[in-house]
């Protein structure tokens, strides 16, 4: 049993797929059911968790673990006291007051935690992208790194598939400061957040404007999925945080410049729930396709960006 702490997002997501890609290789045929923490009843862990009688294992990862019931809560915990030999059951929580019992529960009956840290200083997205070329089996100089970071910007997501492009799109060992500049020269008038921020907006025809002269100039489709991504999660972010809070004490609960937060905000006029939580369902599909799941990553784009403009509240 493995409790995943923090709300890193991208780090917190790497590390359940580790636990899930370790028991995969002790058992090929693992089978894994992946649940979110609001939709999971109660005796449904039981179920999944029984033993099986042709001796088959399986993986439970349960996500947004901070949303589970309160009797659901209980279930795990009198689980966590004694699990199951045939099952790994994961649970990613952000942190925080809410869903503490879990937390505490798990933790007293010896679950394996892993605490993912809030990358907060710009040392630590440098750390950050070195590791990444790391990952790769690569290295990135030091001033490359710096160029990188500030051409990018600070979300993970977008870094991440920063290097990722350039660690394929580059031959060489060590990423310079030259194959940065080549990469992202010329894009920061039509980046991806603008793309996102005409889509977001509503604003169709300048939306898909800047969508086609971005990919004509070159830039990686992952990244510009990962911006109207970005884009939506902070839509999100902002319309859950608590009505009390304003101005600096906003920005600090979520992790965002005081800029960032008002035009968010203004954003904001036009989505409702229905709506935000379809245009974030498409950008999930354009992902997929975009990383070799589609066949024109160009269209799925598009279609994308059509169904966020279409997904504002009364479109």
């Amino acid at each position: 049993m493995t409790l995943v702490l923090g709300d890193e997002e991208l780090l917190a997501e790497r590390e359940v797929s580790g636990v899930v890609a370790a028991a995969r290789a002790v058992d090929p045929g693992v089978e894994v059911h992946d649940l979110v923490g609001g939709k999971v009843t109660t005796g449904e862990l039981t179920q999944l968790t029984s033993p099986s009688l042709f001796g088959d294992r399986s993986v439970v990862v349960i996500r947004n673990a901070q949303d589970l019931p309160k009797d659901v809560i209980t279930e795990i915990v009198t689980y966590a006291k004694q699990p199951s030999d045939d099952t790994v059951l994961v649970l990613a929580h952000p942190g925080g007051v809410k869903g503490k019992a879990l937390v505490d529960g798990v933790k007293k009956a010896k679950a394996a935690v892993i605490t993912v840290s809030k990358v907060t200083k710009a040392g630590e997205r440098l750390d950050f992208i070195k590791g990444e070329f790391k990952r790769a089996g690569r290295g990135i100089a030091p001033d490359a790194a710096q160029a990188l970071l500030d051409a990018v910007g600070n979300d993970l997501r977008e870094l991440a598939a920063a290097c990722s492009q350039l660690a394929f799109d580059t031959d060489d060992r060590t990423i310079g400061i030259a194959s940065v500049a080549r990469y992202h020269k010329g894009r920061a008038e039509v980046s991806g957040f603008n793309v996102a921020d005409s889509a977001i907006e509503g604003r169709l025809a300048e939306a898909l404007e800047q969508l086609r002269w971005a990919l004509g100039t070159g830039v990686a489709p992952v990244l510009l999925v990962s911006a109207l991504a970005n884009g939506l999660r902070s839509l999100a972010k902002v319309a859950g945080a608590p009505r009390n809070a304003r101005g600096a004490q906003l920005a600090g609960q979520l992790g965002m410049p005081p800029w960032k937060v008002d035009r968010v905000k203004r954003q904001l006029n036009g989505w409702g729930p229905e709506g935000l939580s379809r245009a974030i369902q498409a950008v999930a599909d354009a992902d997929e396709q975009v990383k070799g799941g589609g066949a024109d990553p160009a269209y799925a784009l598009e279609h994308t960006v059509q169904v966020i403009v279409a997904s504002r509240t009364g479109r």
